[in-house]
């Protein structure tokens, strides 16, 4: 795969499922040089297989299907020609969609209510005289911003605290309504001297309504002014909205959020009823959905510890609420404790909402040894794995017994596919084309013994030829993430160039329980450098056709970190890539936007165990020619913690040189500007073919 071959990359949304199981829609995306942007449409699936997908949309970039409960409509959202997201609706059988809503910053998550006659949805609302609501007034001449919590900007976002997202409910429209056409003339005069105000009276966070002008149906603000909420779900009769919030008391000091709902036909702005967690709980609770057959309320759950900020190597799990005791609870002040069902010592969850199946389950999606899993769980914590091996389920829905899933593999970057006997049936094959054009080099697992005997799991990209092959050592970001089974542009790309790659999972990351992921709480850079190491001594061990006398390093965040920490310590890399790196721990307090909280989970408190743990205070050790990359508007890992280190290098008589892209975020390798992304790919190719040419 070369630097070109991005725009072939297609991944799929979540599948949606008619509810008779026959017709599923998926949402493609793919980076495309020709309008430097995302761009992707419906896919219209047979389950069974009779005909061959087709596209159902042709806007720019639509994504987010759901059918809705009768299955007579179908909701996504639809870019609007300033690229913000719009809820928009359509027959079912096709035709023309009804865009319906005009929210400033875009519509996110939505859900339909069980009648499908409403939908609730998320949706920024800016503060009056921001983000272009005042004519004339642009980002830089906004009036100054008044700071008073740790929880007011957010990496890919920016400021918070003055465009909280709420969730809003809307009447929809009958698809056969007569539409709204633009008055002109006399018409468009007396239109603009009837016409209503365009939002409610506003509070002091405000207004209580968006739209209701131009054809739009007026949506109602639900949930508080002033804070967020997310992940909507109705109540099984549609009387209450169920949403995951933060509005306790030391909301801004802690990471929990808490179930709540509000009344569908109560007064603006209701207030909220908790449904699950509390002050003195410890889980924080988040994506509510409920059984079909209307008794259980699951949800998403992490055990957060005493001071709500516990995140290290936590694990997602899967709780459940007998909804019987939503009404029934004596004291709303302390709800009924949801039953936890799943193991989090073992398995992690994620963050992704669990759907319905069959009648009283829920499926979901753990991580296990780099593959995502597909389980079904009963109320009781039954559990059925459903789909296993070599790759990641990405997506997944279940209507009338017929189970849908998004994944990837090693060869593909998405396919949507019916599981059948735990197996998938593939329904697309989008990666068709990439094929076509270049070879997708194998994943070669290996497991090799660290220096105390610790198993350290990963993989190995062989690139075309008989070698010896420089090879790479790619380092993952988080620390708890991992690399997986799923098809990664980034050894792709470096195998195609001529370098074998080595990737692998070491103390610290996920998928592998909860112990494996603590072991380097306070001790950075301690079993995690010894493991990547002694995969890489293995890897080049176990094959002959890799030249262990040729090596690279590189990696991003926590990977920039451990390039960092790596190369201060062991000198043989030709060159090395320290990319959106978390750096210099103290400075990252403070400027990050997870500063508040991350640092000190990790490296502590005490300043000589930090400065044990920085690649900052060892940067003097560092010999090895080194390729800074960061992004201009991350603010993860803030540009200075790549700038203070690049110094550093300089300084140190170190060869070093650094690559900023203006426009982006921390997440620039995965959902960066497609001519962004390609430009990294080639800097980097450029970088070893300068340190480490294959010859």
């Amino acid at each position: 795969m070369k630097p070109a071959d991005v725009e072939l990359l297609t991944t799929l949304s979540r599948p949606t499922l008619s509810p008779d199981g026959r017709r599923a829609v998926v949402a493609t995306s793919h980076p495309s040089f020709a309008a430097d942007r995302y761009t992707g449409q419906l896919w219209l699936l047979d389950t069974a297989g009779d005909e061959p997908a087709r596209r159902l949309t042709c806007g720019v970039a639509d994504s987010a299907p759901r059918f809705s409960p009768d299955g007579r409509l179908l909701a996504f959202l639809r870019a609007d020609e300033k690229d913000r997201p719009q809820l928009a609706v359509m027959d079912a059988r096709g035709g023309e969609p009804r865009v319906l809503t005009d929210a400033p910053l875009g519509v996110g998550e939505f859900a339909w209510s069980p009648d499908s006659a409403r939908i609730a949805f998320c949706a920024r609302l800016p503060e009056a005289g921001r983000y272009g609501t005042l004519e004339g007034v642009d980002g830089a001449h906004e009036d100054p911003r008044r700071v008073t919590g740790n929880k007011y900007h957010l990496n890919g976002l920016g400021y918070t605290a003055d465009k909280r997202q709420g969730i809003w409910l809307l009447d929809v429209p009958a698809p056969g309504d007569e539409p709204w056409v633009e008055p002109v003339g006399r018409a468009a005069k007396v239109a603009k001297e009837l016409a209503a105000p365009s939002a409610a009276p506003a509070t002091s966070a405000g207004p209580a309504t968006l739209g209701g002008t131009r054809g739009l149906p007026s949506a109602r603000l639900l949930t508080p002014p002033g804070h967020d909420a997310a992940t909507p779900c109705f109540s099984p009769d549609g009387a209450h909205v169920h949403f995951a919030a933060a509005l306790h008391d030391g909301a801004d000091r802690d990471l929990r959020s808490m179930i709540h709902r509000v009344p569908v036909e109560g007064p603006a702005h209701s207030v909220p009823e908790l449904v699950a967690g509390g002050p003195e709980a410890v889980v924080g609770f988040t994506s509510p959905v409920f059984s079909r057959d209307g008794r259980t309320l699951f949800m998403l759950g992490a055990d957060l510890g005493p001071d709500g900020v516990d995140f290290v190597a936590t694990n997602t799990g899967v709780y459940a609420l007998d909804a019987a005791a939503l009404d029934a609870a004596p004291d709303p002040a302390a709800p009924v404790e949801p039953r936890l069902l799943t193991d989090t010592d073992v398995l992690d969850y994620g963050d992704a909402t669990p759907v319905p199946h069959g009648d009283s389950g829920v499926l979901a999606c753990p991580a296990v040894r780099g593959a995502g899993q597909l389980h079904a769980i009963q109320p009781d914590g039954t559990t059925t794995v459903l789909v296993d091996g070599p790759l990641v389920v990405t997506g997944a829905v279940e209507a009338a017994g017929t189970v849908v899933v998004s994944y990837a593999d090693p060869a593909t970057p998405g396919e949507c596919g019916v599981v059948d006997g735990g197996a998938i049936r593939a329904l697309t094959d989008f990666a068709a084309p990439l094929r076509e054009r270049t070879r997708i080099a194998g994943q070669r697992e290996l497991t090799v013994r660290s220096g105390d005997g610790y198993p350290v799991h990963g993989w190995l990209y062989l690139p075309e030829g008989d070698g010896p092959h420089p090879v790479l050592l790619n380092i993952h970001g988080g620390p708890y993430a991992q690399y997986g089974w799923g098809f990664l542009d980034e050894a792709q790309v470096y195998a195609a160039a001529g370098y074998a790659v080595v990737q692998c999972n070491p103390r610290g990351s996920a998928s592998y329980g909860r112990a494996h992921g603590l072991a380097i709480k306070g001790a950075m850079g301690t079993v995690d450098l010894q493991d990547v190491l002694a995969f890489l001594d293995g890897a080049i061990a176990a094959e002959p056709a890799l030249d262990g006398s040729r090596t690279g390093i590189l990696g991003g965040s926590y990977g920039g970190y451990l390039t960092a920490w790596t190369i201060a310590h062991d000198h043989r890399f030709a060159g090395a890539i320290v990319e959106r790196g978390y750096l210099d721990p103290v400075n990252f307090v403070g400027t990050s936007d997870i500063g508040w909280f991350f640092s000190e989970a990790y490296t502590g408190t005490d300043t000589g165990r930090i400065a044990e743990q920085s690649p900052m205070a060892k940067v003097g050790q560092v010999r090895t020619p080194t390729l800074v990359l960061h992004s201009e508007q991350d603010l993860r890992c803030p540009l200075e913690q790549a700038q203070r280190y690049f110094a550093a290098l300089l300084r140190g008589g170190v060869e070093a040189e650094m690559l900023v892209f203006p426009g982006e975020n921390h997440e620039l390798s995965r959902s960066g500007s497609p001519w962004h992304r390609r430009q990294r790919f080639e800097a980097i190719l450029e970088w070893w073919a300068r340190r480490l040419p294959v010859g």
